[in-house]
């Protein structure tokens, strides 16, 4: 029968090491324990391990939706450049990283509590911290996962979105476009009427100066042979006389026509982009919906259609996060937990720290109280004290032995210590 000694461990390989350390735990102490305290700290490792790793995914789904291209839902995947993925890879590694650190720092740091299976109120409070902490992280991980999942979903009901939201502004900017087309037809039509007015004022003209020619004609049609008499003549100044008006009328009015005609053109080129600046309106209505592309309307849209299944998800996070923390307190004390304890404990007794327990019974039970005893800082404060008793001795001493030279000084000379005489008595009497 073999002895508990006979009892042999196999070297760790570099897995188990890695996920040790992942774990926050000392390789050196489980290298000398059971196989048991082994694979609990491996365990806990490689939930460590796997909640970075999901946590880079995570980070990596989040960079890419927040930061990538934009636009129509199905088409979103062919719009995805090679610095889109480098960009996401990159910033998934480092929030990857980011939570692992969180995390591993979280699990080492938790204690064992009681060192019983039991999870006690006063462990409960002690871990709330670091509970809150992996609560946010698991809702920081999971939501980008989330979306990544119901992808196809998402992006069929977000298809129906856009397109609907495409109408939506498409009328507002039909009412908008055919509001402003009707401002620009009814302007035209004022400068249009302004031009037929100056037009009709000039055919007035132009009728007067026919006419004129028209009797002068007829007039001279029948006279031929007598010549180009005084009643020509003055037909003929009527009618110079006429178009020297038309000329004025035409040069008064040259400034106000010049300016309608620049207005009608303007006006008409206007209605003529009419149609293309309409397109264009459209391709950004287009644009603006395809912003609605982004990770909170696909969150939004995942609880809308996602029903139980997201918040599973959630949950699945949130005890993968949590769950190391709440195995450390439920793990008994092990091999490796003591061989740790009294590591630490025989360290801190090298450098002068120990601590001391008392127990007294009060009102409302046993009263635990601790006292923790650092000899250097003790000693430390003896020698002070000394040295200030030593100070105070010889000044006293000191002290002593001056006033015996004083008072020999006095018997011997006792002058030296007073005055009196004339200048005295006058001083005194003055």
């Amino acid at each position: 029968m073999n002895s508990p000694n006979d009892y042999s461990l196999n070297p760790p390989s570099w897995v188990t090491r890695f996920l040790w350390w992942c774990a926050g735990a000392d390789n050196y102490f489980l290298n000398i324990s059971p196989k048991q305290d082994r694979v609990k700290y491996a365990g806990i490792g490689g939930i460590v391990l796997c909640t970075g790793i999901l946590a880079a995914f995570s980070g990596g789904f989040a960079f890419h939706t927040i930061f990538g291209p934009k636009g129509d839902a199905m088409e979103i995947s062919r719009m995805t450049t090679f610095l889109d993925i480098v960009g996401s890879m990159i910033f998934g590694f480092c929030w990857g990283l980011i939570i692992f650190n969180l995390d591993r720092f979280i699990i080492s740091s938790t204690g064992k509590g009681d060192g019983t299976d039991a999870i006690t109120g006063k462990e409960m409070i002690q871990a709330l911290p670091r509970i809150i902490i992996a609560l946010i992280l698991g809702f920081a991980i999971s939501a980008p996962l989330e979306i990544k999942i119901l992808e196809s979903e998402i992006n069929a009901e977000l298809q129906k979105f856009q397109e609907g939201y495409v109408q939506v502004l498409n009328k507002e900017t039909d009412k908008v476009a055919n509001q402003q087309k009707a401002v620009l037809e009814k302007r035209k039509t004022e400068y249009e009427f302004k031009l037929s007015v100056f037009q009709k004022e000039l055919k007035v003209y132009d009728d007067a100066i026919d006419n004129l020619v028209a009797v002068q004609q007829n007039e001279m049609q029948d006279k031929r042979a007598y010549g180009f008499g005084p009643v020509a003549k003055k037909m003929q100044s009527d009618i110079d006389n006429k178009k020297v008006e038309k000329e004025k009328f035409v040069k008064d009015k040259e400034k106000e026509v010049q300016a309608l005609n620049q207005q009608l053109t303007k006006v008409n080129t206007e209605i003529d982009n009419y149609e293309s600046d309409l397109r264009k309106a459209y391709a950004k209505n287009k644009e603006v919906a395809g912003g609605y592309s982004g990770l909170l309307k696909r969150i939004q849209i995942s609880h809308e259609i996602g029903g139980l299944i997201p918040w599973v998800i959630l949950f699945v996070f949130l005890a993968i996060e949590t769950g190391p923390i709440f195995f450390k307190m439920m793990m008994n004390k092990g091999v490796y937990d003591f061989l740790v304890e009294n590591h630490n404990k025989r360290r801190e007794v090298e450098n002068g720290i120990w601590k001391e327990d008392f127990a007294f019974e009060g009102k409302e039970g046993i009263i635990h109280l601790e006292k923790w005893h650092y000899m250097e800082t003790e000693n430390a404060k003896i020698e002070k004290m000394k040295k200030l008793g030593a100070q105070k001795h010889l000044s006293e001493k000191a002290i002593e032995e001056w006033e015996k030279a004083k008072l020999d000084e006095l018997s011997k000379n006792p002058h030296n210590f007073y005055s009196e005489g004339n200048r005295s008595t006058n001083d005194n009497n003055a």
